[in-house]
């Protein structure tokens, strides 16, 4: 009896060993953020809630373990800065750091790249922007630079675009951001679809703020099932209205708070959206097959796939909620297709998305940028087969063409292709010089008849027994070669 009650207790003392480890590991990273609110613009109306996002957001951020640095209406000097310093923070915290930024304010696409906007902004014209706004790219890029265990960019800047000049040229909203594109750990949230913009709300803080307080404080809930959670509330609150909009190439798991009881500690993570196979739109259709529209309705928004919208466009094509399915499949579509061009980035890039999509929001963009791009000096060409060698033949095998072919970047647009041929040509060899051959040299002596010497050398006589003599020509005097011959 005693042997099994010793038993008991150490079984249970080692369950206790391993929750209290478990719970104490899922805080052993380190966790610090950057929460910034922009609400004061001096050249356009304020929005009232951004500061308040702030301070509610980074509350919450500090309850789950993170180290917070708050900051309110920011030029772009002092954002750049204090983007900085939280870079250099996260390098001396090491590579086991979870680093999260959260941003409230205005935002803004130019070209295919979206710019957060701070207070200090005043532009006539899009080129204005680059110049006096942050670019989102150099945040990711700036967070990309230190190792970090994963990297939480949380935007709630889709709001409408306040600055009279650029109204009829940018783009509404944000443009798409592909996280699986870049280093692998990052999650990424917009508080709407790209391409759409949001509301700052009636309350004290935005609908996505609210709902982020609500479902980030479920204990042991991952951060992608807490996002799901805030994409059906967003779109609740809002009638339709905004969509949040997420992407995520994380390899691990994160919650933003820890488990309560063993029963969730001791549960199998949920795999990251990275590793979970899609679902296709007939799977969904099978799914959404017998549900009430508003049930389906809500299975898709908390997905949030082309998959799963289209599987709902085609069951419930007469639902309250067909209107608002068929507008997010068609912004999305958009959106995908400005990011291929994007991406390419060249003038048939942007022609082929406006053959798309000729009247859009992008339209004037896509058609600016190809006039620029006309104008773009064209790189050295690349010509592979010039420096190619040729390998042997095997036997038998038929004889390779003398003329080669290589593709040649065009010289403004890459429209037109231009083909350089190679020919194998056998160089000259200038012709050896002739062989110059002197007329043989003659020469009379008075005393006997004389040879001809070889090539024209000087002519020699036979030798004569009745003496033997040796003489001298002087070749100076009188014109004649040195030789030998004058007898004694």
């Amino acid at each position: 009896m005693f042997r099994q009650a010793f038993s008991s207790a150490l079984l249970l003392s080692a369950s206790l060993t391993v929750f209290l480890a478990g719970s104490s590991a899922a805080h052993a990273e380190s966790r610090v953020a950057l929460v910034i609110g922009e609400s004061a613009y001096r050249a356009v109306p304020s929005l009232p809630n951004p500061v308040n996002d702030a301070k509610a957001i980074g509350k919450l951020l500090a309850d789950s373990g993170f180290e917070v640095t708050t900051a309110s209406d920011l030029s772009q000097k002092e954002f750049n800065q204090t983007v900085g310093d939280f870079t250099a923070e996260i390098a001396a915290r090491g590579p086991d750091t979870v680093a999260l930024v959260f941003y409230a304010g205005h935002g803004l696409q130019i070209d295919g790249e979206n710019y957060l906007v701070p207070v200090d902004v005043d532009p006539r014209r899009e080129a204005d922007i680059p110049l006096q706004a942050v670019r989102l790219n150099d945040i990711l890029n700036t967070l990309n630079s230190v190792p970090t265990r994963m990297r939480i960019l949380l935007l709630d800047a889709c709001r409408n675009n306040p600055f009279p000049a650029l109204n009829q040229t940018a783009g509404r909203g944000l443009a798409l951001v592909d996280t699986k594109t870049g280093a692998p750990g990052t999650f990424l949230s917009y508080s709407t679809s790209p391409g759409a913009e949001a509301e700052d709300g009636s309350g004290a803080d935005s609908p996505y703020t609210s709902a982020l307080l609500t479902a980030a404080r479920t204990p042991g809930l991952p951060i992608e099932q807490a996002f799901k959670q805030v994409r059906v509330a967003v779109n609740k609150a809002t009638d339709g209205r905004q969509t949040p909009w997420e992407s995520s190439s994380l390899t691990e798991d994160f919650k933003f708070v820890a488990a309560t009881d063993v029963r969730d500690a001791n549960a199998a993570p949920i795999p990251p959206a990275l590793g979970a196979p899609k679902h296709t739109v007939e799977q969904w259709k099978r799914d959404l097959h017998g549900k009430q529209p508003d049930v389906a309705h809500e299975m898709v928004v908390s997905d949030g796939t082309l998959e799963a919208y289209q599987a709902y466009d085609a069951l419930f094509a007469q639902s309250q909620f067909a209107p608002e399915i068929e507008e997010w499949i068609m912004r999305y579509r958009k959106m995908v297709a400005w990011n291929e061009a994007v991406t390419i980035n060249t003038a048939a890039s942007y022609r082929s998305f406006l053959a798309e999509y000729p009247d859009t929001d992008l339209s004037i963009t896509a058609r600016a940028l190809v006039e620029r791009l006309r104008y773009r000096p064209s790189p050295l060409p690349q010509v592979a087969a010039l420096n190619t060698c040729t390998p042997p033949l095997a036997p038998n095998a038929p004889s390779s063409p003398v003329m080669k072919k290589a593709d040649v970047a065009p010289a403004h647009d890459p429209e037109p292709r231009v083909t350089i041929k190679k020919v194998s040509v056998t160089p000259k060899r200038d012709p050896e010089p002739p062989v110059r051959t002197l007329p043989p040299r003659r020469e009379v002596f008075a005393d006997g008849p004389v040879y001809d010497g070889p090539y024209g050398g000087p002519p020699m006589r036979p030798f004569r027994p009745a003496g033997f003599g040796l003489g001298f020509h002087g070749g100076g005097m009188m014109g004649r070669p040195m030789g030998f011959g004058q007898r004694f």
